[in-house]
């Protein structure tokens, strides 16, 4: 495992925010249920397969600055078979865009795809 800015564990952040979300869900499920099919919507198979989607939705984590968002699109992307190279790559273009509040979130977004590709292997 790499060391990270950060000392997040982003598996852990990941099923911390879904056990939240679920409590939401309770609570506003109209919402929720229009924002699942809103992802389910823009994640549909077309011109751009599943996996330059999650590149972009990560790259726009990674931009937002939000430690969700790189737990989960990285978990996404660990399943969808992305290399390294193509991790790197876009997190390139997002630090070029977003500057150096990117960069240190590129950072932060190598150390989540670590560990979601060694939780793949497990």
């Amino acid at each position: 495992m790499s060391a990270a800015l950060t000392t997040t564990d982003y598996k852990q952040l990941t099923t911390a925010i879904s056990g939240n979300m679920r409590k939401l869900k309770a609570g506003v499920p109209e919402v929720i249920a229009g924002f699942n099919a809103m992802g389910k919507a823009a994640l549909a198979p077309g011109v751009l397969d599943a996996k330059t989607k999650e590149l972009i939705a990560l790259a726009i984590g990674v931009a937002a600055r939000c430690d969700g968002c790189l737990g989960f699109h990285t978990q996404a992307l660990a399943r969808l078979g992305a290399t390294r190279e193509e991790v790197n790559e876009m997190l390139g273009v997002a630090v070029y865009m977003g500057g150096g509040p990117s960069l240190m979130y590129a950072a932060n977004a190598v150390a989540a795809f670590d560990e979601a590709l060694g939780a793949q292997a497990q």
